[in-house]
C-alpha cells in the first residue's frame, strides 16, 4: 500500500493509484476518505477492480450498430 516518507499510511495515494477520483471531492469528503485504515482501502480497490472488470464485459455486450 501507499506509504508517506515516514513509513505512515496514505489512504488517499492508495485511492489515487487505484483510479479512485478523490480529487473532485469537496474537503470535507476527502477527509473521511484520508482517514481510512489501509484495510478499508483495500477493500474499496477491490470493489473498484470488480466494477471495472464488469463494466468492460456489460458495455461490450450492449454495444449497438445502427
Amino acid at each position: 500500500m501507499s506509504r508517506t516518507g515516514s513509513g505512515a499510511f496514505d489512504a488517499l495515494a492508495g485511492l489515487r493509484a487505484a483510479g479512485h477520483p478523490i480529487d473532485l471531492l469537496d474537503e470535507r469528503q476527502r477527509q473521511v476518505f484520508a482517514d481510512l485504515s489501509e484495510t478499508e482501502v483495500a477493500l474499496l480497490n477491490s470493489i473498484k477492480k470488480r466494477l471495472d472488470d464488469a463494466a468492460g464485459e456489460v458495455e461490450a455486450q450492449e454495444l449497438k450498430i445502427v
